[in-house]
């Protein structure tokens, strides 16, 4: 295959990922996104696969069948639960082969047509390291994501004494190092940019707290998208360079809007200082107030004598799995002549979108899921706010106590509709490990119960 050919190839190969990112943009293309994104990476695989630079087949094969037989077995084993912790460790081997391709192109660089060893251009020099520092961060902190999302490191943010001063100071030191190997090419200063990036990526994850997770997954999808942008300018794969500047781009401009619907500072989410401010939660715990706790019947009656309900689901639903069931309850209503429809927050469940998929796969019709900022004053003239399994999400502390790690976070206002009905397991706290002050409100009933068997129980009372 010529070289024009192959250019040829990657361009369209380019141009399937930028559509499968614009039918991503919405529910109803989001197949033919996905069907784009799959045309254009098969194109890629075998554009490359066909280049006259391939020696060997023989370890391409072996890779392909082992990490697609790792992939195919995880995406058959994963819960919907346990998407954002498979995307933060995705994103973690993104960055790990950056750091990988860095290495032999550092060690082997006449294999690359980028110089000798210890005597590399320096342009190539500059990309190959920085693809190095991105890909660092991005594997350490992936890691860091996982453990939080998955429970093995404590969600609550972690904090100690002069921490931004030491970011800042590893940041700068990193800065120094990726300028002095261009006088300095040694493996010592290689080695030390790996080193230090591989602590700043531990160091800049662990002060965000649980409630800030999906924003950061999102961040770091980011830096591994340049990372691996980086290291195409070290390869000279164009394709690479495309891509990756697509993943990062798209990574950061998510993270923005995330950061907007939080009323988080975007640029204290890339230097991993947001969530670290507050050291100890100060919301009260509700234990001596009276709550209101119902069943099954004293919710199917309050619904349908409603009007209007509005359904807010959130991670309590994915963890029970319960949008058939809550579909099925909707339905029932629906039959009564009741408006119902669902809010979503931006951050609702782990990660982006959490709740659009999990509805979508119920078959909830799009036009009746609204975003925050479209349905959130309709909740004043509302007589039932059903919450499945939402709680930082709804919780008024955001709004009413500074000292809360989620203050300032817009929220839904479920407490301004005239019945809320809270579904939940236990009294405990929310993702950020702040009690809800809405358990308590005079107009508020606690449902205890998993998510699923309280929708099939409803559902059944209204037969």
């Amino acid at each position: 295959m010529t070289e024009n050919i192959a250019s040829l190839l990657y361009l369209s190969s380019s141009v399937c990922f930028i559509l499968a990112i614009r039918g991503l943009n919405s529910p109803e293309s989001a197949n033919s996104g996905n069907l784009f994104g799959i045309a254009g990476m098969v194109l890629a695989i075998a554009t490359t696969l066909s280049m006259p630079i391939i020696l060997s087949y023989e370890l391409i094969i072996i890779g392909i069948l082992l990490g697609g037989s790792i992939g195919t077995i995880l995406a058959l084993k994963t819960q919907m639960t346990a998407l954002p912790q498979l995307v933060a460790a995705f994103n973690s081997l993104v960055g790990l082969a950056a750091c990988f391709v860095a290495a032999a192109a550092f060690y082997r660089p006449d294999a690359y047509g980028i110089g000798k060893f210890l005597d590399i251009n320096t342009i190539n020099l500059i990309e190959m390291t920085l693809g190095l520092a991105i890909g660092a961060i991005t594997f350490t902190g992936s890691i860091v994501a996982f453990g939080k999302l998955q429970g093995i490191i404590p969600g609550a943010p972690l904090n100690f004494k002069s921490q931004h001063l030491m970011n800042a100071v590893l940041g700068l030191i990193l800065f120094f190092l990726l300028a002095w190997i261009t006088f300095d090419q040694s493996e010592r200063v290689f080695w030390t940019i790996f080193g230090v990036a591989l602590l700043l990526g531990v160091l800049v994850i662990i002060p965000i707290g649980g409630a800030d997770m999906p924003v950061v997954i999102s961040m770091l999808n980011s830096y591994s998208g340049w990372a691996a942008c980086g290291i195409g300018f070290t390869l000279s794969n164009s394709l690479m360079i495309v891509t990756g500047a697509l993943v990062g781009s798209s990574g950061a401009i998510l993270s923005y809007i995330m950061c907007k619907g939080m009323n988080r500072s975007f640029f204290n989410v890339i230097l991993g200082g947001f969530g670290a401010e507050s050291l100890e939660l100060a919301v009260e715990n509700s234990d001596g107030q009276t709550i209101k706790s119902g069943n099954a019947e004293d919710a199917a009656s309050i619904m349908e004598n409603a009007s209007s309900v509005i359904i807010v689901p959130g991670y309590g639903m994915a963890v029970a799995q319960a949008q058939h069931s809550l579909r099925g309850m909707v339905t029932k209503l629906i039959d009564r002549g009741i408006k119902v429809r669902y809010a979503i927050h931006p951050v609702a469940g782990r990660m982006p979108g959490h709740m659009n998929v999990l509805l979508a796969e119920a078959s909830v019709p799009y036009e009746d899921v609204l975003e925050l900022d479209a349905i959130n004053r309709d909740f004043s003239q509302t007589d039932v706010a059903f919450v499945i399994g939402a709680n930082d999400v709804t919780n008024p502390a955001a709004k009413t106590d500074s000292s809360s790690p989620i203050y300032g976070m817009p929220i839904l206002d479920v407490e301004n509709a005239k019945t809320v009905l809270f579904v939940k397991r236990s009294m405990a706290s929310g993702y950020a490990g702040v009690d809800n002050q809405l358990f308590s409100r005079d107009n508020t009933m606690m449902l205890f119960s998993d998510a699923k068997k309280m929708c099939d129980e409803i559902e059944q009372v209204l037969g």
